[in-house]
């Protein structure tokens, strides 16, 4: 694989896509890499809020498909392969990975976030066993069954309500004073007869046997007391880490992770521009990432136009 584009996106989520699909309907040529089915973590969620004509909702493995299905008729080349390095070239810049390279004149790192994980005992053990990230995978199997969801953020409240549709009993454990996200999420959490709310509590191990997760232990943050609770399943939804390790110092990151932009979502160096979750002050919405994708690839099509680039200060 090497080919040469006006724009480069790295990243197949949602911001990606919005990113990869403007820059084509501006008449650039694009390159999408994405490591996986494009669609990035939205693409398993049943039920997406807030984005703009779906007054209902709308399940990210519909909405992903569609937005695709519009890149591919703005010319769009999409190209199932990571990014391992960028590097500067005679042209703009190279994206290497493991098909070869693609060189572009402006780039948008788009790599999105990974779910942080609890790191304790048993969790890596038993993943894919009854530790899992995708509760419309896995929720239809809990029927009548029990299971314990991590967090306390729009992405645990979401999960956890998908998983009562189906589970007898869903125990919702935040180290937090209380949840935190989408007053209706919490008020549809509160409503809900079959979550059981834990606060101020982590889980601390899980456990098992060789079919599967048994039960957790949660530990009371206060006292200190720990308790082994039985469950079923464990869903971890604690936060998310900035998919940025393979820039290597190619653009200024915060102490976080997050590629450092200004509002134009400009990076200090000219012709790079970072979108969605990845960046600093991310929005974490799914409408957030799109409006994210589409000032990025209108950026980067001022800069291919006039040679100008204004810096973050």
């Amino acid at each position: 694989m090497s080919a040469d584009y006006d724009v480069v996106v790295v990243g197949g989520g949602m911001a990606g896509l919005s990113a990869a699909l403007t820059a084509g309907r501006l008449g650039r040529s694009v390159a999408l890499l994405s490591s996986g089915v494009p669609g990035g973590q939205l693409l398993s969620i049943e039920h997406i809020d807030g984005v703009p004509g779906y007054a209902e909702g709308v399940a990210g493995y519909d909405l992903c498909p569609i937005t695709q299905e519009q890149c591919d008729a703005v010319g769009v080349t999409l190209i199932t392969d990571p990014c391992e390095r960028i590097a500067a070239s005679d042209s703009g810049w190279t994206v290497s990975g493991p098909g070869g390279d693609v060189t572009a004149r402006g780039l948008i790192i788009a790599s999105g976030t990974a779910l942080a994980k609890l790191g304790v005992p048993g969790e890596e053990e038993y993943e894919g066993r009854g530790v899992s990230d995708c509760a419309s995978c896995d929720a239809p199997l809990l029927r009548n069954k029990t299971a314990v969801v991590a967090g306390g953020g729009d992405s645990a409240m979401q999960e956890a309500l998908v998983v009562a549709d189906h589970a007898a009993k869903v125990i919702l454990v935040t180290n937090g004073d209380g949840l935190h996200g989408q007053a209706d999420y919490r008020e549809r959490i509160e409503g809900n007869g079959k979550i059981e709310l834990r606060l101020r509590s982590e889980v601390t191990e899980v456990l098992g046997e060789a079919s599967g997760v048994t039960a957790v232990k949660i530990r009371d943050i206060a006292s200190g007391t720990e308790e082994e609770v039985a469950t079923d399943a464990l869903f971890v939804f604690i936060g998310l880490v900035p998919n940025s390790a393979f820039l290597g110092g190619v653009v200024p990151l915060d102490a976080k992770g997050h590629v450092m932009v200004d509002p134009g979502l400009r990076t200090s160096v000219p012709g790079i521009c970072a979108a969605g979750n990845v960046r600093s002050a991310g929005s974490f919405r799914a409408a957030g990432v799109m409006g994210d994708g589409a000032l990025a690839a209108k950026t980067i099509d001022d800069y291919l136009t006039t040679g100008t680039w204004q810096t973050p200060g």
